[in-house]
């Protein structure tokens, strides 16, 4: 029996990033929304749920975004840099398992007060929550800061262990409501983080002298370190001749992708394939570059971990195909003889590795184009927001076991 290489559902890893066009339409697909007794948004998603700390050493991060008017622009920066921010913070030694989650902000009287999006180790997914975030609302200054800190700290499933790095980076540009009288105050929130081991960084946006001085005193009380970023994140933007290629080879990459699971699953991954025509239309090739990084690097494991795709979780050992009920298998794999389906397993997996090889490769020469290109902006570097997110994580997770090089951020 021949096998066709190019049936649909070979390409649904691709599908689980959902681009800002996609989502404008198709707000359901990346995940599970619920309200809850408070208004909180939260958003689920399969690979939400709480790792096991079985000794390899884990990084959990939140990013708490104000998400008002003023804030398009460093908004917009993290969802062109989100892709270079978990590479960095994967890059430790020993290698750890990545979580990120986001709580996004804004005030009474908007259109919500927060929205949760549960840590999750698979970045497409966080990836795609963060593109569905539009700056709007605002506009009396104080924000409900409160309430996006203690959503963070109570609301977050964090893992416990000794091993963990739990961190918090709050992201905003004007100081939190203390008028409020039915809220519980930041000072007692950091206090509870503290208590848990969550560090809570405050990186401010802009120059506001009443936020510097509340973000300062939240980084003090958080365990963390206070940072000043410009309007739009002090983003660096360049565009290299190699983005285009990363970004078709991480396409390619994508389609080894078999994933499996019950009907509800695999009809989450149906939602998920829709957006694949949109996907590059809406994503700049510099974001997919720094994506196809990423996933030919960091994602295998995570995937694995998750048990979401087939040829991860074969190749991991954490799956024995034999023992997969065909019912949990796309429906072309299911005619198919326990052979076929070990050939096809094994087809894509050399495949990927090739990939891979391809995309590594490609990145090493990305990066020293880079680097030529940044030597002489050495200064507009080392206050953007993703630098500024590493070195904060460089110094504290030495206290969980884990070592970061010198090397900052990848552009």
């Amino acid at each position: 029996m021949t096998y066709p290489r190019n049936l649909p559902y070979l390409t649904t890893g691709a599908l689980i990033v959902a681009t800002a066009a996609a989502l404008a339409y198709h707000p359901a697909m990346i995940s599970t929304t619920d309200i809850d007794a408070t208004g909180t948004v939260v958003a689920t998603d399969p690979a939400a749920v709480p790792i096991p700390n079985s000794g390899t050493p884990i990084v959990e991060v939140v990013f708490v975004l104000d998400t008002t008017g003023s804030m398009g622009g460093l908004l917009q920066a993290a969802k062109d840099r989100i892709w270079s921010i978990a590479s960095t913070m994967a890059a430790a030694e020993p290698k750890p398992q990545l979580r990120i989650g986001l709580v996004a902000y804004r005030d009474r009287g908007d259109d919500y007060v927060t929205k949760v999006t549960e840590l999750s180790a698979d970045l497409d997914h966080i990836h795609g929550e963060l593109f569905q975030l539009s700056a709007s609302g605002g506009g009396d200054g104080p924000e409900h800061v409160n309430r996006a800190l203690h959503d963070a700290v109570q609301r977050i499933d964090w893992t416990q262990g000794e091993r963990v790095y739990r961190s918090i980076f709050l992201v905003g540009d004007a100081p939190p409501h203390m008028d409020y009288q039915d809220d519980v105050k930041y000072p007692s929130t950091l206090a509870e983080a503290r208590r848990r081991g969550i560090h809570v960084n405050a990186l401010q946006a802009g120059r506001d002298p009443s936020t510097t001085k509340t973000w300062t005193r939240i980084a003090e009380l958080g365990n963390g370190d206070f940072f000043k970023v410009d309007a739009n994140g002090g983003a660096v933007a360049l565009s290299s001749p190699y983005d285009d290629k990363l970004a078709a080879l991480g396409s390619a990459l994508d389609e080894t992708r078999i994933y499996f699971g019950s009907r509800d699953a695999r009809r989450e991954m149906a939602e998920k394939r829709a957006a694949i025509g949109r996907l590059h239309a809406a994503t700049k090739p510099d974001v997919l570059a720094r994506r196809a990084e990423y996933n030919a690097s960091v994602a295998d494991a995570s995937l694995a971990d998750a048990g979401a795709d087939l040829v991860a979780a074969v190749g991991s050992g954490r799956v024995d195909l034999d023992e997969v009920d065909s019912a949990d298998l796309p429906a072309p794999m299911r005619a198919m003889t326990a052979e076929e389906r070990a050939a096809e397993i094994e087809h894509q997996a050399r495949t990927r590795a090739r990939l891979k090889e391809e995309i590594q490769a490609l990145s090493k020469q990305r990066e020293a184009w880079m680097a030529e290109q940044l030597e002489e902006r050495e200064a507009d570097v080392d206050v953007s927001l993703d630098h500024n997110i590493y070195e904060a994580v460089r110094s504290q997770a030495e206290g969980s076991g884990l070592t970061y090089g010198a090397d900052r951020t990848k552009y």
